[in-house]
């Protein structure tokens, strides 16, 4: 029991952190130390340690050779690495789902929810968007590849949430473009879907990468 109880300590934490990182809780150059973790959530620095090391492991916090854990920094390279690697997920599963013109009931109700979002922060939309892309991957039915899409997911969180926190693209332009996404899933168009999740996918991207100073895309739809 006890044992339960301390895991589930650690993931509350986890979680806690995980969430007020991804919403712009914490500056830029936070530090994450263990006795500090622990008195502020009030347990014992084992716990705080195997938090940290949780979030670690997330690629959301770096440690190098011991240090203070502190939040990643994004490079160009990681952004466009991250978003190259869930656009092949989720191109597999868009084939897929045209195929049979089948809409998961997951991305229905992440869709649905995203459309009620009105007014409040633009970071509101970052857990249902995820929630939608997300339950693209899982209509696979393919566990190593829902593991796969997993360990990736808080990675992408951190570049939703810069995009959303620096109002990189619209709310509204986001909940039209999963519209059309699934409207090509209905018409049993994979080719068009993929091709759209691309477009979908890089003025986001480009954005990010020309706002963290690097150079954006030339041939990308970020301007438009």
């Amino acid at each position: 029991m006890t044992q339960l109880m301390t895991v589930s300590l650690v993931e509350a934490i986890a979680a806690d952190i995980r969430s007020r990182i991804l919403r712009g809780g914490y500056p830029a150059d936070a530090s994450f130390k263990e006795v500090e973790v622990a008195a502020e959530y009030e347990v014992a620095r084992p716990t705080a340690k195997a938090a940290i090391e949780k979030l670690v492991s997330e690629s959301l916090l770096v440690r190098r050779s011991n240090k203070t854990a502190r939040i990643v920094t994004l490079t160009p390279e990681d952004v466009r690495d991250i978003y190259k690697t869930r656009a092949l997920l989720e191109k597999a599963a868009l084939l897929q789902l045209a195929e049979a013109r089948s809409i998961p009931a997951g991305a229905r109700v992440a869709q649905e929810e995203l459309e009620r979002i009105t007014g409040g922060s633009d970071l509101d939309v970052v857990d249902p968007d995820m929630r939608f892309h997300q339950a693209l991957v899982d209509s696979l039915e393919s566990p190593r590849t829902s593991r796969m899409y997993d360990s990736l997911i808080s990675q992408v969180k951190l570049c939703m949430a810069q995009v959303q926190g620096l109002h990189l693209v619209r709310p509204d332009r986001i909940v039209k473009e999963h519209r059309h996404l699934l409207d090509l899933i209905k018409a049993g168009d994979g080719a068009a879907a993929a091709g759209f999740l691309d477009e979908h996918l890089a003025r986001p991207r480009e954005r990010l990468v020309a706002a963290i100073s690097g150079e954006a895309d030339p041939n990308s739809p970020s301007n438009a």
